[in-house]
């Protein structure tokens, strides 16, 4: 019997409020628990254990880049920065959970078939689309990181980022730039 009054929508909607207010480090299941106003235990009748809430939350974040069928694998890996990027640690949160084998690959499968329609075989759609969700991942994650430090002061400008600008000054040149050296290579590989 689950608990009264709370659905695993409402359990995965609070940890997403906490995720984005407080961060994974702090995202818990006691404090998930003191949210909802129920007893820790009582979050097992939805989620068996916090990695399967984490499977949970990293599929509501992948899933907001779903929009249709997929195009371009620029769009798509832009779909998937953007949806890392709506919540505190989201980057952290999808990666730890793919590298368990949890979650859906929905991400993954976007990816693939962008490079699908480019005319690349399924082998080397595959294998690009786990370098471009590999690339995302670890520059989201990175952009993420420097968010948290600029807002508590850590960093007081950068050596690679003389203007000081932090993560803003980094991110969509230098995301693009990475995508476009991806895809260059990708389409060289094609033509050998």
């Amino acid at each position: 019997m689950a608990p009264r009054g709370h659905s695993a929508d409402d359990v995965a909607r609070t940890a997403l409020r906490i995720l984005d207010d407080h961060g994974l480090p702090d995202l818990t299941m006691r404090r998930l628990a003191t949210a909802l106003e129920v007893q820790p235990s009582a979050l097992y009748w939805h989620f068996p254990n916090k990695q399967s809430l984490l499977a949970e939350l990293s599929d509501r974040i992948v899933g907001r880049m779903a929009t249709g069928d997929p195009v371009d694998l620029r769009t798509e890996a832009l779909a998937l920065r953007d949806a890392l990027l709506t919540y505190r640690d989201g980057a952290e949160v999808v990666s730890s959970t793919l590298a368990l084998g949890l979650g859906s690959s929905l991400a993954h499968d976007r990816l693939t078939a962008a490079v699908a329609r480019d005319g690349f075989d399924a082998d080397t759609a595959r294998r690009a689309a786990t370098t471009v969700l590999h690339y995302v991942l670890g520059f989201a994650w990175h952009e993420q990181q420097r968010l948290q430090y600029d807002s508590v002061g850590v960093r007081d400008g950068d050596p690679v980022d003389p203007s000081g600008n932090g993560a803003a000054g980094l991110a969509s040149d230098d995301f693009a730039f990475g995508l476009d050296l991806i895809a260059a290579g990708l389409r060289a590989r094609g033509r050998v």
